[in-house]
């Protein structure tokens, strides 16, 4: 049988991989690579800095394919249909991948930015392939150091106040406003400024983006102090880079 492992790779530092994913990519025969285009080549680049620091212990090969986008033209409303749409391409080309490139008794392993269980679809898409019944494989998940993790990290703040929940959401879930039942909201996916919805409330944010890379920049402050220098910051470091991954967590302030 076909066995596929999704490692968790950290959020940007290969320092972040854990011993079990080291481990896990040395049991890879098969390294499946999803391009996005020369915007998003360091991460490919990447990538392929972790397979070569790490792997020692057996051959491997690369498979590359190009990763489809979600429709940029698509509303709020339309959401959910175009990520549906987007994991739906995405299980055709892993399907592909499972077939073409992975033989019998092979491993092959997904490398999957922060952690496989946070904000990425790898697992669901799996699970319906698996479904479907096409191609026969097992699968583990080995976890990693999440960009929550290491934006907490970098910004030397505990997640969680004293005997406190937390909330993690996109840039839709706060456009409405903060959250009533927890005071600390960490936001991932917000690529229109959403914290801005909320520069009325007495809030302080930690904001970062490449976090741990060589191009991470954070910010932190008073909301209404700071918003305006991260909206500024943001959209200049997107035309520099081509692309980005920022994440921010918003905490309502202690008197």
């Amino acid at each position: 049988m076909k066995q596929i492992l999704i490692i968790g790779i950290g959020a940007g530092n290969p320092d972040y991989l854990t011993v079990q994913a080291i481990d896990a990519l040395n049991r890879a025969d098969v390294f499946f690579v999803m391009d996005k285009g020369v915007a998003k080549e360091k991460l490919i680049a990447l990538r392929r800095l972790i397979i070569e620091r790490f792997v020692t212990h057996r051959e491997y090969r690369i498979a590359e394919a190009t990763s489809p986008e979600r429709r940029p033209d698509a509303s709020d409303a339309d959401y959910r249909t175009a990520v549906d749409e987007l994991n739906r391409d995405k299980q055709r080309i892993f399907e592909r991948l499972i077939a073409d490139e992975l033989k019998d008794g092979e491993v092959g392993a997904f490398l999957v930015w922060g952690d496989p269980s946070l904000y990425d679809s790898t697992i669901r898409i799996l699970d319906a392939i698996r479904a479907g019944g096409n191609d026969t494989f097992a699968f583990d998940v080995i976890p990693g150091i999440s960009s929550v993790q290491a934006l907490a990290a970098q910004h030397r703040i505990p997640l969680n106040q004293i005997g406190r929940s937390i909330e993690i959401t996109n840039g839709r879930g706060i456009v409405d406003g903060f959250p009533k039942h927890v005071d600390t909201v960490v936001v991932m996916l917000d690529s229109k400024h959403s914290y801005k919805h909320l520069a009325h409330e007495d809030l302080d944010i930690f904001w970062g983006a490449y976090v741990g890379t060589p191009d991470e920049i954070l910010i932190s402050g008073r909301l209404c102090d700071v918003m305006h220098d991260i909206e500024r910051v943001r959209d200049e470091a997107r035309r520099t880079h081509g692309w980005i991954m920022d994440t921010y967590l918003l905490r309502r302030r202690t008197q």
